[in-house]
């Protein structure tokens, strides 16, 4: 008995830890989504109007729009690409090695230094794209400067970095999947395009149902490449780029609670934001278990 309780006591440490680093800031946010508190006075109870005044708060609403267009820019292309990906790779014989790592390093280089790197390229005046354009005759697009094309920056940001991610997933699919299957199938005189949508993808869709969770809540916390895009200057009234096309929900939260110091209003943001990201993660379950179990 003794023994059982010094190895819970071993590991102790790390629950300690984790809960005073992970559980009690949750939970501290919800309380103090119900507080008006600007992190030096008195907290004052207001009940929920905190939420009331989020639901008619138009910038909220804007910056929700903005974080799904690009959650659905930036998802659709990377989860297409990296199946693409993967099924090439998996057929190749020689430096296979060598493509994974290729593949996967924007992953793990600093979101930081690749937003640097995205502002430089599609930079209106000076970006090396339009310089590509304009050896070929078309115009200066202004990248950073229209609504729309400020999104597709962002979505094209993210597709980058998470594409080799969602890769290697799927390729550690594949590669599980026994070959015996494959060479029925052939000996049954399946091509290669009856294969991949009636062998494949069936043994997949556990896998794929996994990527698209992960690339909903990934993509939905969009936060560092608008800001490192557009400044770092939370006070700036085009946060997020002019007309503010890019402030997504996260990047709202920051300039509330850490910019105008109202950390109730923040921690509203955040918690709202939070069942949003819950419901779309539902939803994305519903449709995948219902086309697996069709």
């Amino acid at each position: 008995m003794l023994s059982y309780w010094r190895q819970y006591l071993a590991i102790s440490p790390f629950f300690l830890i984790f809960g005073a680093f992970s559980f009690f800031p949750v939970f501290y946010s919800l309380y103090l989504a119900f507080q008006r508190w600007d992190g030096m006075g008195t907290m004052q109870f207001v009940g929920l109007d905190q939420f009331r005044f989020l639901w008619d708060d138009p910038v909220f609403w804007m910056s929700i729009r903005n974080t799904l267009v690009i959650w659905v820019l930036s998802t659709v292309p990377t989860l297409f690409g990296a199946l693409v990906l993967a099924t090439l790779l998996h057929s190749v014989r020689r430096f296979k090695g060598f493509y994974r790592i290729a593949l996967y390093i924007p992953n793990v280089t600093s979101i930081v230094a690749v937003s640097i790197f995205f502002g430089a390229v599609f930079s209106n005046n000076f970006g090396l794209v339009n310089a590509v354009l304009g050896v070929v005759g078309i115009s200066p697009v202004p990248w950073l400067s229209n609504p729309w094309l400020i999104k597709l920056v962002i979505a094209l940001l993210m597709t980058w970095m998470w594409t080799g991610y969602n890769m290697i997933i799927y390729l550690a699919g594949l590669q599980a999947i026994p070959t015996q299957i494959y060479e029925a199938a052939k000996l049954d005189g399946a091509g290669p395009v009856r294969t991949f949508f009636q062998i494949t993808m069936p043994i997949m869709r556990p896998i794929i149902l996994f990527t698209v969770v992960i690339s909903t809540i990934n993509g939905l916390q969009s936060f560092s490449e608008p800001q490192v895009l557009f400044g770092s200057n939370a006070a700036n009234p085009n946060l997020g780029g002019p007309g503010q096309a890019g402030l997504t929900t996260l990047l709202y939260f920051y300039q509330s609670a850490f910019v105008n110091n109202d950390y109730g209003y923040g921690a509203a943001i955040v918690w709202a934001f939070f069942v949003l990201i819950m419901v779309l993660v539902v939803v994305n379950w519903r449709i995948v278990q219902r086309g697996r179990k069709s």
